[in-house]
């Protein structure tokens, strides 16, 4: 028996050789191992893995740009959609504050940031089970939890109902923040990647901003209720366009699809796959893959210090977020719909960000990859950081004293543009490293860094308010930027030097590709 697998295997390799050779003219053109998958000889050999696919057009890495990019957007889409609810109610907090006797300003701001520690917790649930059953089937049914909690939230008549619900309601909608970088790692190679990890990044950045401003015209024309009830709205729609356009892209899942569709169609029953322990153990596979997150973040440096860093950049964002409307309401003596249109540097220093990464960041890699010998390593990322974490800091000095002495109301929105491209620009070179380093890997790195980020974003707006009452606009913005500087710098130069030296030793970025 042993014999004749052993004769089966260098005839298989025999077979392999001779299709890379140049062929006569007379002979026919070798054939792909697409072509080859379903032969006879195959399935006698019974295996059925990404080594047979590297030129199969189901292999996500291989389908159309069209295709891709169609994945991309319609897993942006969801992406969008839950950090643009945790802001739309940023405008009308004043009013529920009211409503539901609510007179703490820490209360009130946890309102607003209770829906981020739910972001904090999710992910480490929900991407090991996209490892297990798929990104589709997860993304869909959590987003379809995170309407129904959201929409009760309008109906709330108490702080402590309407803080659960907004917990739950960012606990349901925050699959998407491992599970979309890990679409990303499915259908792109490293080289190739730049461009739409600029897009998926600059979703969580751009949809808060979004929420802010459209919050913001809702609660002064209608009632408070009505920005849970348009967001949940929103996401129907993108709901039900994701039952057309978002598509299953996690390989494992697909090689055991084709199995069983080889199976049906050839009644080969020797068929197998290096993943069908996923449908034989999925209980022991869930139990280990929702540890890892866990492990990634207690035993990775390389996460330990890209979650502390995203993290100060992410509660510093949503700082703004929560304080942007008393500043322009108390200190410049705005209306709140008009406040609420000061959101838009946010977007013209997203925008910027998400651009210049676009242009650049693919760029340095590949320059880099040639240097090294066609060669890419995830370090390749990290020169644009330190530029970014001199712009961020900037920034915050900007928007501070511009804030503190009252200037032109476009000069805190300057400061605040520049702060946002640096910080965005950090966050695309943090999800591509994480994503390039953890390969298969990639949604629970990130659901290891969300959880630091969301936690973040959770306790630094209840604190804000407390800081600028003592410190003031300008020294508070001063404080930000120098630990800005400390936390960045350093971890850009230190990963630069030694991420290979971390990532050699490390055994899930060694099993990742």
């Amino acid at each position: 028996m042993n014999i004749r697998k052993l004769l089966q295997r260098l005839n298989t390799i025999k077979e392999h050789e001779d299709a890379n050779q140049t062929p006569p003219i007379a002979s026919p053109p070798p054939e792909k191992p697409s072509e080859r998958v379903a032969k006879e000889s195959d399935l006698e050999n019974g295996t059925v893995d990404s080594d047979r696919v590297l030129d199969d057009p189901e292999n996500p890495k291989n389908w159309s740009p069209m295709r891709k990019w169609k994945a991309i957007f319609a897993m942006s889409s969801f992406v969008f959609m839950s950090p643009l609810s945790s802001t739309i109610v940023a405008p009308a907090l004043p009013a529920i504050a009211s409503d539901l006797n609510i007179t703490q300003p820490a209360v009130e701001q946890m309102v607003l940031s209770i829906f981020l520690l739910g972001f904090a917790c999710g992910p480490l649930v929900a991407s090991p089970l996209s490892e297990i059953y798929g990104r589709v089937r997860v993304v869909q049914s959590w987003n379809f939890m995170y309407i129904v909690f959201n929409a009760a939230c309008g109906g709330a008549r108490t702080k402590e109902a309407i803080i659960v619900l907004r917990f739950v309601a960012g606990l349901c909608g925050s699959a998407t923040l491992g599970i979309g970088g890990g679409t990303l790692s499915d259908l792109f190679y490293a080289k190739d990647r730049g461009k739409a990890v600029a897009i998926y990044s600059w979703s969580p950045i751009l949809a808060p901003l979004v929420g802010a401003v459209i919050g913001g015209f809702i609660s002064q024309n209608t009632g408070w209720q009505w920005t849970f009830y348009a967001s949940s709205l929103l996401s129907v729609a993108i709901q039900l366009s994701g039952l057309i356009f978002l598509e299953e892209t996690y390989p494992p899942l697909l090689l055991r699809r084709k199995k069983a569709q080889l199976i049906k169609t050839t009644g080969a029953t020797n068929l197998y796959t290096d993943y069908d322990y996923l449908d034989a153990g999925r209980l022991k596979k869930l139990s280990t893959n929702l540890i890892r997150p866990f492990k990634l973040l207690a035993t990775q440096p390389i996460i330990q210090v890209l979650a502390l860093y995203n993290a100060y950049l992410y509660g510093n964002i949503y700082i703004l977020y929560a304080d942007f409307v008393d500043l322009w309401t108390e200190v410049y003596g705005e209306r709140t719909e008009i406040a609420g249109l000061n959101y838009i540097s946010i977007a013209v220093g997203s925008a910027l960000a998400a651009e210049c990464c676009t242009l650049v960041n693919d760029r340095i890699y590949r320059t880099l990859t040639r240097r090294n010998g066609g060669k890419g390593l995830p370090e390749f990322r990290i020169p644009i950081m330190l530029p970014a974490t001199l712009f961020l800091s900037a920034g915050m000095f900007w928007y501070g004293w511009s804030a503190e002495k009252k200037l032109h109301w476009i000069m805190p929105n300057i400061g605040t543009s520049i702060f946002v491209a640096g910080a965005l620009a950090c966050t695309i070179s943090v999800n591509a490293y994480v994503i390039d380093t953890y390969g298969r890997y990639a949604a629970s790195g990130l659901a290891a860094v969300s959880t630091i980020r969301c936690i973040a974003g959770f306790t630094f707006p209840m604190f804000a308010p407390y800081m600028y009452s003592t410190l003031g606009y300008g020294w508070s913005g001063s404080l930000l930027g120098f630990i800005g500087l400390g936390i960045g710098l350093p971890a850009a130069m230190l990963l630069g030097l030694y991420g290979q030296y971390l990532r050699d030793r490390s055994p899930y970025a060694t099993k990742a590709h």
